[in-house]
C-alpha cells in the first residue's frame, strides 16, 4: 500500500499552532509504516478537531529497498544460485530519517493542541524509531 496523501484537512488556512513528531534517532521508516501512521493520526485529528487541522507528512519514500529470495528445503541447493546475481527484487519503499528530523506535523487552534499531541502519539507508535514531539506557536498576520 503506497502513501495516498501527504497533506490532509485544511491547507488554506494559517493555524496558529504547529505540533511537530520529530525522530530521536536515525533509521528507515518504511512506506507501509508511514501510510499507518498517517491513518492512524489522521482518523483521531479529524474525528477530535473537525476540520480545525492541517495534517502534512514532511518525509517522502524515495529509497527502494530490494530482496534477494534464497530458496530453503530439500533440493533447494541445487535450485538456487547463492549470491550470484543477487541485485534482488523491489520489496518496497523508504524514507531515510535523520536525528531531529520532523516527520509529521499538524497545524491547528490553540484549542485542539492536546488532541493534536495525542494523535501524533498514536501516529508515532506505528513508527520505528523513538520520538518526541514539538510545539511551535506562529504569529498570524492580521488582513
Amino acid at each position: 500500500m503506497r502513501i495516498t496523501q501527504f497533506d490532509i484537512g485544511d491547507a488554506k488556512t494559517k493555524f496558529p499552532v504547529a505540533v511537530h513528531l520529530v525522530a530521536n534517532e536515525r533509521c528507515q521508516i518504511r512506506h507501509i509504516a508511514l501510510e499507518s501512521a498517517r491513518i492512524a493520526t489522521n482518523r483521531y485529528i479529524s474525528k477530535m478537531a473537525g476540520s480545525n487541522y492541517h495534517l502534512k507528512i514532511r518525509v517522502y519514500p524515495h529509497n527502494v529497498l530490494r530482496e534477494n529470495k534464497v530458496a530453503v528445503g530439500a533440493g533447494a541447493d541445487r535450485i538456487s544460485q547463492g549470491m550470484r546475481g543477487a541485485f534482488g527484487t523491489p520489496v518496497g519503499t523508504a524514507a531515510r530519517i535523520k536525528i531531529g528530523q520532523r516527520v509529521m506535523t499538524i497545524e491547528t487552534t490553540v484549542a485542539n493542541i492536546p488532541h493534536a499531541k495525542e494523535a501524533l502519539r498514536k501516529g508515532g507508535s506505528k513508527l520505528p524509531t523513538p520520538w518526541h514531539i514539538e510545539i511551535e506557536k506562529r504569529k498570524i498576520k492580521a488582513g
